[in-house]
């Protein structure tokens, strides 16, 4: 819950629009090219606008490898010129930016659990508060999982780059390079992983801090223009970067060619290309040559006016990759495999709700809409979401709807929608994240998803789809937004913060307002507690109908406090039906912008 602090002067305690993807037959036609590219990149810097956008859509569109940006922090440090949120509100602000700008340069977002406390001088200083070994640890994990086969860093070892936290994520991605290859580095990751060896780590270097190009550095043409796409990367580029509008990073699009400078750090430098060296080919996969002969076909003879007859191709294409033994590339392939079959079917499949909040002890009522636009010749056989599972024999005609509903009950017990680096109290630089599968991951979980099992040209596939709050805005039309699962209750306390000057006695009111997110009745209790001071309203019964707001009184006395620190003095609402708890969170904050999607996050003890 989140904690009433109470200063006594003298004392000094202080405590501190989305909607669907639209995939057009250029992108289709991409996708199928780059299904014969097996090659990864990793390019890694401190925080969210510290990554060359150009670079990545260069990589990802130009060059069709997995690319992916790892932020160590998520910018909970940095400015913010669009509202007031600081800290770790910024750093949820940041995070979605991010997430917004990977969809249109194409690169996928990774973090670790390092926390921006703002600028450092040093990476030394920086340490004092990163925990260098955990940190370490989560960069030496996504190098694992992405297995990139090349690994760029934004800045350099040698301080440079001026930040402090600059240099220590060269420093840390430097070592992770080594440390990744060596089962000995960080054993309890081998449960899930294997170690990895990238081919070599280099530095994307800058003219900027006074610092010029090695004169050894590798250099290449990255300004290219995608005539498919109708768009120079630095268009593109440029676009990406604009989404980072909490700092002010709007640039305009540039056209031309743009050198980019890399000297290497790791690894045999390259003479004539990044990959050298670096089999990005089938052939290095067991039974690949088979899948590239597939794609190789299914390529020449695209259709960019009909793209659902390459679907077939697709599906065997499939079933081809599923005989494969199981392996990073044929998991990978699959997976696009999957998004190409959707987009060049032209297949909609949607799970929706007029309900932003799923409630625990409530339900909520999903719609699900599915359409074979193109008339591609799929069929529904199964949908499951939470504890629904049906089956079902639907052919789906050419663009004809199909429309099912469906009530789901949200558990008591369902896991509030918190990110899951909020969740436990955080360390000094660093948030505390207990589940391994978790470090790395961009975004908060998803409330619910929808799985739609369906028959594709005699292969059974599945699709999975977020229920997402959709509704109509008189100005920017259909809107989706995430859902979010609440308590029954959320609560606000007023004021947040008591001041006490020391030696006056006097008396505060804490008026605790309580908000039902659903019909709730019971006995209800208020208290304020520390180590040394304990302060329980009387018991009440009540009966609160949805949406209705009580608040409940009590004073703090300070002629009780005495010279006592009241650093852990929080109030809490415990409110029972029978022998069931119904609320543990104390408030709901709601981030609004129309560039990223709603943030929903709560207080509790580990988030001040």
């Amino acid at each position: 819950m989140k904690k009433l602090v109470l200063l006594a002067i003298g004392v000094l305690t202080l405590v501190m629009a989305f909607g669907q993807s639209y995939s057009t037959s250029a992108d289709v036609y991409l996708g199928l090219k780059k299904l014969n590219v097996l090659g990864s990149v990793l390019y890694i810097a401190a925080h969210p606008d510290d990554e060359n956008t150009r670079l990545l859509t260069y990589f990802s569109k130009d060059r069709l490898y997995r690319t992916g940006y790892l932020s160590l922090t998520r910018g909970d440090g940095g400015q913010n010129l669009i509202g007031e949120e600081q800290g770790i509100e910024l750093g949820l602000i940041r995070t979605q930016e991010l997430l917004t700008a990977r969809k249109i340069d194409g690169a996928e977002q990774f973090f670790t659990r390092a926390y921006d406390f703002g600028y450092s001088k040093t990476p030394q200083e920086t340490f004092t508060k990163w925990n260098k070994q955990e940190i370490l640890s989560d960069v030496v994990w996504v190098i694992r999982k992405f297995q990139p086969d090349v690994i760029i860093t934004r800045f350099p070892t040698t301080g440079e780059g001026g930040h402090g936290q600059h240099t220590a994520s060269a420093i840390l991605a430097n070592e992770a390079f080594v440390a990744a290859a060596d089962p000995t580095k960080f054993p309890q990751q081998l449960k899930y992983v294997q170690p990895w060896q990238a081919k070599r780590i280099l530095w994307n270097s800058f003219n900027f801090n006074n610092a010029t190009h090695p004169p050894d550095a590798f250099k290449m043409d990255v300004g290219g223009y995608n005539a498919i796409l109708g768009k120079s990367y630095g268009e593109i580029a440029a676009d990406s970067r604009s989404q980072h509008k909490s700092q002010g990073f709007g640039v305009p699009r540039s056209r031309g060619e743009v050198f980019e400078y890399f000297s290497t750090t790791g690894g045999k430098a390259p003479a004539t290309d990044l990959f050298e060296d670096v089999d990005v080919s089938w052939q290095k996969v067991h039974g690949g040559r088979e899948i590239s002969r597939l794609i190789d076909k299914a390529t020449a003879s695209f259709d960019f006016m009909q793209p659902q007859k390459v679907v077939p191709q697709l599906a065997e294409i499939y079933k081809s990759l599923n005989a494969l033994p199981q392996g990073y590339w044929r998991d990978q392939k699959i997976k696009e495999v999957k998004d190409l079959i959707e987009a060049a079917s032209g297949l909609w499949l949607e799970a929706f709700t007029s309900q932003q909040y799923a409630v625990q002890g409530d339900s909520i009522r999903i719609n699900l809409v599915l359409n074979d636009r193109l008339g591609a010749g799929l069929k529904l056989e199964r949908i499951v979401m939470g504890l629904f599972d049906s089956s079902f024999s639907i052919k789906l005609e050419t663009n004809k709807n199909v429309s099912i509903v469906k009530s789901l009950l949200v558990n008591d017990s369902a896991e509030i929608t918190q990110p899951y680096w909020l969740r436990n109290k955080m360390e000094e630089g660093y948030f505390n994240v207990s589940d391994q599968l978790l470090i790395g991951q961009p975004d908060v979980q998803t409330a619910y998803t929808a799985r739609f099992n369906m028959m594709v040209a005699g292969e059974r596939i599945s699709f999975t789809k977020p229920v997402r709050y959709k509704f109509t805005d008189q100005v920017k039309g259909e809107v989706y937004q995430p859902v979010f699962i609440v308590p029954s209750a959320t609560l606000y306390a007023s004021p947040e913060i008591l001041l006490f000057r020391k030696n006056q006695k006097s008396t505060e009111n804490i008026i605790v307002q309580v908000n039902a997110n659903r019909k709730i009745s019971g006995v209800a209790q208020v208290r304020a507690r520390s180590s040394s001071y304990d302060i329980t309203n009387k018991d009440s019964s009540f009966a609160l109908n949805k949406n209705v707001v009580k608040s409940y009184t009590f004073p703090i006395n300070s002629d009780k406090l005495g010279n006592k620190t009241l650093d852990n003095l929080y109030g809490y609402f415990n409110a029972e039906e029978g022998k069931k708890e119904l609320i543990g969170y104390l408030g709901m904050r709601s981030i609004n912008y129309d560039h990223i999607p709603a943030i929903r996050y709560f207080y509790g003890d580990g988030v001040t």
